[in-house]
């Protein structure tokens, strides 16, 4: 006895269309072209995932990097200060304090200051 695949096949399409719902033309209503333009998005959305995590990065170090120095320490030696310290808060935290408590990010640098041994 052959196997049908009706249902399953109908399930794989209808699955496609679902994800190329709203997509330009026959790329949201040929089977063929919608298949191609949703392994194509789901391969850019899985890059995207990727550079997103390096473009927030690059961000919280920007913004610590100006709060730093406003309090008279470079990037690197704020950062070495703080590991000296053993004070362990990552950049995520760090950007947030630099962004909204600059008391603490102030108290943070005189801390990182001193053990790197820089004269305020």
């Amino acid at each position: 006895m052959r196997i049908k695949r009706a249902v399953n096949a109908v399930k794989k399409r209808r699955k496609i269309f679902r994800l190329a719902k709203g997509y330009f033309g026959s790329k949201s209503r040929s089977y063929r072209i919608a298949r191609e333009a949703v392994m194509k998005s789901q391969m850019y959305a899985f890059v995207g995932r990727r550079l997103k995590k390096r473009d927030f990065r690059k961000l919280w170090i920007a913004r610590i990097n100006a709060a730093a120095r406003i309090n008279g320490l470079s990037y690197s030696k704020f950062m070495h200060g703080l590991k000296l310290s053993g004070i362990e808060l990552n950049r995520k935290v760090l950007a947030e304090l630099a962004v909204t408590d600059a008391t603490a990010f102030r108290n943070l640098a005189e801390t990182a200051s001193k053990a790197v041994g820089v004269g305020r």
